[in-house]
């Protein structure tokens, strides 16, 4: 005897949101501000965490409870932090050396930095005291014990997966929906299981085949920036979407002047895959840095390592305006932007959403 399958919850009424929009987490370029406006125009907003001290992250969490009663969503990554490696790292800033010079940058007075923070205990703490009501994670989940505090408070999680394999094992680890993040998608890939990029496939192929392979609400994220886009990722089985591009010229971004002239220019084309910024595959507009050193380089450090010795000679283009250093994450539907308030893009994405029927009057015994 074959049993139905069980049905999805509803996104929207999983989250509490009017709409199944949710905007990509994107550090470096937002703060609480574009988390408000989308959450008020009824998607789910997102704050990312992972360069957040705990003071600042405390600030944008009171920032975001002043300006909205609607669900919201802050995101960590959930790498293991790697050892440093001290001849990697001098080898790494040795490729790096013409550059340093071009800019007059001492090399032996960059300090080593982490970069980027996974989620641990001191996180859940100041979490507990917020409780948001949705928590999403990069790069798999956190431990079994960080997961229950986040439980504790009653708060949704999402997390992202590159293969089915990935969302089958978030599934069992208990996540309440799926992010498929597909090839396309910009920033850093999701990927825990397998660091192999072959094994990635494009949105449109990964949404299919994790819909059929999980029983929780399947996001789609990756290469959707208007509502043509969203509309074939719900034919196709998505619950929702998660876009992150098409927000990056809004007013409520913190995109730099450089990486917002790049996005409306023709390199914003052409995108590609890089571990240069912070030793983990990311994609961004390909720019100088790419050209002369990859985009994917062996001699990188691990993530976020990496980011240490970039970052000098990004702050040095960009005082000499460009963006030749800087990482200018962006999807493969870049072209698409367009400076307009948060609210409205996200209306706009659900232009062709219609939403699912609730009334029971018409039900027999």
């Amino acid at each position: 005897m074959t049993h139905a399958p069980r049905p999805r919850p509803s996104l929207t009424q999983l989250l509490g949101t009017t709409l199944p929009i949710l905007q990509a987490p994107m550090a470096g370029v937002q703060g609480s501000a574009l988390t408000v406006a989308v959450s008020n125009a009824g998607g789910l907003g997102a704050l990312p965490c992972a360069m957040l001290g705990p003071d600042a992250l405390r600030q944008e969490l009171a920032a975001i409870q002043a300006q909205t009663d609607r669900p919201f969503n802050v995101n960590f990554f959930c790498h293991t932090p790697p050892a440093p490696d001290s001849a990697r790292e001098a080898a790494w800033r040795t490729q790096l050396a013409p550059a340093y010079t071009e800019f007059g940058i001492d090399p032996a007075a960059i300090p080593a930095g982490p970069g980027r923070r996974p989620f641990d205990a001191e996180s859940a703490d100041l979490l507990a005291a917020f409780a948001p009501p949705v928590v999403s994670f990069h790069f798999g989940l956190p431990s079994p014990a960080l997961l229950a505090r986040v439980r504790g408070w009653g708060a949704k999680v999402l997390s992202s997966a590159t293969t089915v394999e990935e969302a089958r094992w978030l599934v069992a680890h208990g996540v309440d929906a799926v992010i498929a993040q597909g090839l396309e998608a910009g920033g850093h890939r999701g990927h825990f299981l397998s660091d192999d990029l072959t094994r990635q496939m494009g949105t449109f192929a990964l949404v299919p085949q994790i819909v059929a392979a999980v029983d929780v609400p399947v996001i789609a994220a990756g290469g959707i920036a208007d509502a043509a886009g969203v509309a074939a990722a719900l034919a196709l089985g998505a619950a929702g979407v998660q876009v992150g591009t098409a927000y990056l010229l809004c007013p409520e971004a913190t995109v730099s002047a450089v990486h917002r002239r790049a996005l409306q220019s023709a390199a914003a084309r052409h995108t590609a895959l890089t571990n240069l910024f912070t030793g983990r595959p990311a994609r961004g507009i390909v720019n100088r840095f790419m050209h002369e050193h990859g985009p994917i380089s062996p001699a990188a450090p691990p993530f976020p390592l990496a980011t240490a010795a970039v970052a000098p000679l990004r702050a040095a283009a960009e005082a000499a305006d460009s963006g030749a250093f800087s990482p200018l994450w962006a999807g493969q539907h870049a072209h698409a932007c367009r400076p307009l308030p948060a609210a409205e893009i996200t209306r706009a994405l659900a232009r062709h959403w219609t939403p699912p029927c609730t009334s029971s009057s018409s039900a027999t015994a």
